[in-house]
C-alpha cells in the first residue's frame, strides 16, 4: 500500500467505518455486541470510550495510538485481509487496523468468539 493511501485511511473517522463493521456482522447473523466485544478486546477501550470516539469522530490514527491497552495477543491474528497477510504488514498502524478488519471478517464467517479472541 502506498504511503499516501495509508495517510488517507488513518485520517478517516472511526465512526464512518464502525456501522460497516456492524452491518457486515449482522448480515451474517452476528451482533453489534460481538463487534464491540472484539473492539474492546483488541484495544482496551470500553463502552463509554467507544461512545465518545463515535461522537467525537475520532480518526483511525488517534483511535489506535490512544488505545488504552492494545492486546498483546493481537500478534496471534494471522491470515489474509484485503490481499495482504496481516502478520507481514510492516507499517504498525496499518497492521493494527487490519487486525480489526480480520477479526470482523472472522466474526462474519461464523467463527466462535473464543477463537476470534484467541483464547
Amino acid at each position: 500500500m502506498k504511503a499516501g493511501a495509508n495517510e488517507r485511511v488513518y485520517k478517516m473517522s472511526f465512526a464512518g467505518v464502525y456501522p460497516h463493521y456492524i452491518a457486515k456482522a449482522e448480515k451474517k447473523g452476528r451482533t453489534k455486541e460481538e463487534v464491540d466485544e472484539i473492539i474492546f478486546w483488541l484495544t482496551g477501550y470500553n463502552e463509554n470510550d467507544l461512545k465518545r470516539i463515535l461522537e467525537d469522530k475520532t480518526n483511525f490514527e488517534d483511535f489506535y495510538n490512544n488505545a488504552p491497552r492494545f492486546n498483546p495477543n493481537a500478534s496471534l491474528i494471522t491470515g489474509v485481509i484485503c490481499g495482504y497477510r496481516v502478520e507481514n504488514i510492516e507499517e504498525p498502524l496499518m497492521q493494527k487496523l487490519r487486525y480489526l478488519d480480520k477479526l470482523i471478517d472472522e466474526l462474519a464467517k461464523g467463527k466462535p468468539m473464543e477463537k476470534i479472541l484467541r483464547k
